[in-house]
């Protein structure tokens, strides 16, 4: 009985349990709102918040671009997580999910094990939609924004058909992970070499919108952006990290490009490259709008209810980009968007129906479109315009920025006008 006594490793006491819980629940936690594409300084902010809630106030939390460091008390040893935010994002309804989650942690109203299980299933969850749904949803994705960028009837036609096939390769890309990194240039291989003979040889009247809209899924628009969000919040691993993932493979798929010019040639740059030039009609960009968001609601399944949502805010932005190109310019219009989309994402995220502001984000930043001048600038500069193609890719830069900058501005005046209706 002494010798039991003596080896037998004592039980855990009520409180290490649920040190132990707490623990591991701020990892997953951690990892999986890595893996939406959430901010760092944001996701530090809820696992502290989410700390506090469980009786842990002196908790710090650290988050890296692949893995997440949580100490509960000062002086204890901390655990590490491994996250996979750059290997690939969650859907727009696995995001909601976890804002539930976390919202019920927040309150303290979930059971930490539980917690921890209800996230591994989220992120082992199946997609709402079927393959077919979410081609299709991929199909009036690139309609839409197509129609955003004043196209011709061809290349609305050409589009949709690009839409197909690059929904077709994503499909696979979503069962097979190790394509994902060589799907972009495969993707914009096939899609430029396309559109580079049928300009070539006069097969109707498709260019290069044809070509971006297909494309514009795989743009990392939103993640450029919250890499400089990220570094002006002094999260300077993770942000620089985030923009060397994000160029990267905005460079991937510029080599497919490139590798599609030099195996089948450029056509003419008259033919092209022109001037916007809208031959559907004036309502052609705010019914692509709309396309837009549904497509996003298909392609990404995106939760019950959040299409009339989604909408909104890509309205929001879209007139605020709309205006802004009207008073301040074309480059300084992502700025004016991002700024008015924002607030209102984040109020939308506080109605009791509305999408957490993670989820409106995605498709208003693909309709912003930060990424496209830069493509279309590689393009000029395929064509032997390479004063115009610097421009342009300088552009797109430029253009980051100002979304960046949107976003910045436009959270405390988020907060201005929630403290503002509270104290009404």
């Amino acid at each position: 009985m002494t010798a039991e006594r003596v080896y037998r490793r004592p039980l855990r006491s009520p409180a290490d349990r649920r040190r132990r819980d707490l623990r591991r629940f701020l990892l997953y936690l951690g990892s999986a709102l890595t893996t939406a594409g959430e901010a760092v300084n944001e996701i530090e902010d809820h696992l502290v918040r989410v700390a506090r809630a469980y009786g842990a106030p002196d908790a710090r939390c650290s988050v890296a671009p692949t893995s997440v460091v949580v100490a509960l008390e000062p002086g204890r040893p901390a655990t590490m997580e491994p996250t996979r935010q750059l290997r690939g994002g969650l859907r727009l309804d696995q995001t909601t999910a976890l804002f539930e989650i976390l919202k019920a942690a927040q309150r303290g109203e979930l059971d930490l094990r539980e917690g921890s299980e209800r996230i591994r299933r989220v992120l082992d969850s199946e997609p709402r939609f079927g393959g077919t749904a979410t081609i299709l949803g991929h199909v009036v994705l690139t309609v839409g924004i197509c129609l955003v960028l004043q196209p011709t009837p061809v290349d609305l036609a050409v589009a949709a058909g690009f839409g197909v096939l690059v929904g077709f390769l994503k499909r696979i890309g979503q069962r097979w992970t190790s394509t994902q990194m060589i799907m972009p240039v495969g993707a914009a291989f096939i899609v430029a070499a396309t559109t580079f003979l049928l300009s070539r040889y006069g097969w109707g009247d498709a260019d290069v919108r044809s070509m971006v809209a297909p494309l514009v899924t795989f743009l990392p628009g939103a993640a450029l952006t919250m890499a400089v969000v990220e570094l002006s919040a002094a999260q300077i691993v993770t942000g620089a990290s985030r923009l060397v993932a994000g160029t990267l493979q905005l460079f991937l798929l510029a080599f497919g490009i490139i590798a599609a010019a030099q195996v089948v040639g450029l056509p003419p740059a008259d033919r092209l490259v022109d001037a916007p030039d809208n031959q559907v009609g004036w309502w052609a960009p705010w019914l692509g709008v709309l396309l837009v968001g549904i497509g996003s609601y298909l392609h990404h399944s995106a939760p019950h209810r959040s299409l009339p949502w989604l909408c909104l805010v890509l309205y929001v932005g879209w007139i605020g980009q709309f205006v802004g190109n009207l008073v301040l310019g074309g480059y300084l219009s992502g700025f004016v968007g991002a700024l008015v989309m924002t607030p209102a994402a984040y109020l939308v995220a506080r109605l009791p129906s509305g999408p957490p502001a993670l989820v409106s984000f995605l498709p208003a930043f693909w309709l912003l479109v930060p990424g496209a001048l830069g493509l279309i600038g590689i393009t000029q500069y395929l064509s032997d315009d390479a004063v115009a193609g610097l421009q342009d890719l300088f552009g797109m830069v430029g253009t980051m920025i100002a979304v960046a900058l949107g976003v910045l501005c436009g959270y405390p005046l988020y907060r201005s006008l929630a403290r503002f209706y509270a104290t009404r």
